[in-house]
């Protein structure tokens, strides 16, 4: 939880973002310079944190999370024009940003409960598809916000020039958009002509069809695990079987 305020805290900082979930984001309200020492001493609490299970393998994985972070953030902002409309890229772009920390700590979880190579496995698959459905939601959100119509999200994204999945889906529609994308958008005449694309297309649809497929992947997972009676673990696997559904059908 710590590495994941301390991420969101840079990532406010890097995209110059001046909300967050619709409340004012803390670079906006204190500073980049307060909101960067912020993050720095999350991460550095996480890291003490991380010392005193005295688990190697998972501060290991950890490590691994907060180069991923990093990578995915490089990854965003370092693109190519061919980069920038790959839809293999982007999901790897995606995983790196935000799949890695839940896939990883749910292996974290499952390591440090003692269980078995495949149980852990298990859970990294169920953490690293529950993470890639939530931001293919995310994205469609922010063209549609909390209504079913588009351009009624913010357009925090396309605005900043960052090209997610609905639009991906829609050049593959329509070709003629890679030109607007590669143009950029800081032209508001762009953004609405990209908007327009889309609304053509079915990039929102196959971009929530695409996060419904992962969401059953980590459904999957859950439903894998080797049965138990313990009416604890019972519920607990319910649970999560239930955000599996939750991340795909949300609002906000």
């Amino acid at each position: 939880m710590l590495a994941q305020v301390a991420s969101l805290l840079h990532d406010d900082v890097l995209d110059d973002a001046d909300t967050r979930r619709g409340i004012g984001s803390l670079n906006f309200v204190m500073g980049n310079k307060l909101a960067v020492l912020a993050g720095d001493f999350l991460l550095s609490r996480a890291c003490v944190a991380l010392a005193s299970l005295k688990n190697t393998e998972v501060v290991s994985l950890l490590a691994k999370v907060v180069e991923h972070l990093v990578t995915g953030e490089t990854m965003q902002m370092t693109t190519t024009s061919d980069q920038r409309c790959s839809m293999e890229y982007y999901m790897q772009k995606t995983y790196y940003k935000t799949a890695s920390l839940i896939s990883n700590s749910c292996k974290a979880i499952a390591i440090l409960a003692g269980q078995t190579a495949e149980v852990a496995m298990l859970a990294f698959e169920y953490g690293k598809n529950l993470g890639l459905a939530f931001q293919l939601i995310d994205d469609v959100l922010d063209f549609t916000g909390t209504s079913a119509s588009l351009g009624k999200g913010s357009l925090t994204d396309i605005r900043h020039g960052i090209v997610t999945a609905p639009i991906l889906f829609a050049m593959e529609e329509f070709p003629q958009l890679r030109a607007v994308v590669d143009e950029g958008f800081e032209d508001p005449a762009n953004v609405d002509l990209a908007l327009e694309y889309l609304g053509k297309s079915r990039g929102i649809q196959r971009t929530k069809e695409l996060a419904v497929e992962h969401a059953n992947l980590a459904a999957a997972a859950i439903d894998s695990l080797p049965e138990c009676d313990d009416e604890e673990v019972r519920k607990s696997r319910k649970a999560l079987l239930d955000l599996t559904h939750r991340v795909i059908t949300r609002t906000k």
